[in-house]
């Protein structure tokens, strides 16, 4: 329930970075080579459709940019999105068509599918979010853990080694994360899926359930 088929329709990003994640079985896999794939796509990107304004910086030309929103690259800002004032993007961040990166919202090392929404004060780092997925107000990813060691994703009594120093989350396409939330590194978060407000995850949440708190995780339907 949480490879990258499972979690994600990889017809709603850009075509190289479907390519891209189509080779790996975990969505964290892919991680690492995020900013040289944002690279490659930007190389091919249309003049006609994409301002080149700064050094590895891509934006559409019908994208909206507030003059307070910080970008650094390599960043690619999808057609339609929308960046708001003070947003803060830090470099390596694919951000997809029709999204919404709000005010004061931090982003690095990051994949958006289109639709995304990061509205209010969030911070997303060393993660994925999939198609509509959309982070509540303050709601934010930890992509490293307090004693510094490699992130593990937790099923139940499965564990998963990543390898990795710093995963944030993983969030499946139509996931639901309520104000104020905190997904603990290695959260992975199944298909239209919901997240209480001002809850603490950590682990594998399932497809279609909704987290109420920790040890009461119900199905939807």
């Amino acid at each position: 329930m949480y490879t990258i088929k499972d979690l994600y329709d990889l017809e709603h990003t850009y075509p190289q970075a479907a390519e891209y994640l189509s080779q790996y079985t975990y969505p964290w896999e892919a991680l690492a080579g995020i900013k040289n794939l944002i690279l490659a796509i930007g190389a091919s990107l249309p003049e006609e459709e994409f301002d080149h304004l700064a050094e590895d910086v891509w934006i559409a030309k019908d994208a909206t940019v507030f003059a307070t929103a910080y970008i650094g690259g390599p960043c690619i800002i999808g057609h339609k999105t929308e960046v708001r004032q003070c947003a803060f993007i830090r470099g390596s961040a694919l951000v997809g068509e029709n999204c919404v990166v709000g005010n004061s919202t931090e982003l690095k090392n990051v994949i958006l599918f289109d639709n995304v929404q990061v509205p209010h004060y969030n911070y997303v780092g060393d993660s994925i979010l999939g198609y509509k997925s959309h982070m509540g107000a303050g709601s934010i990813t930890s992509n490293v853990k307090s004693d510094k060691k490699l992130v593990v994703v937790k099923d139940g009594t499965q564990q998963i080694e990543t390898g990795l120093k710093k995963m944030g989350a993983m969030l499946g396409d139509r996931v639901e994360v309520g104000c104020n939330s905190v997904l603990n590194p290695g959260t992975v978060i199944g298909r239209d899926s919901n997240i209480y407000p001002t809850s603490c995850v950590r682990g594998v949440v399932p497809a279609g359930h909704i987290w109420k708190r920790d040890g009461e995780v119900v199905e939807k339907y």
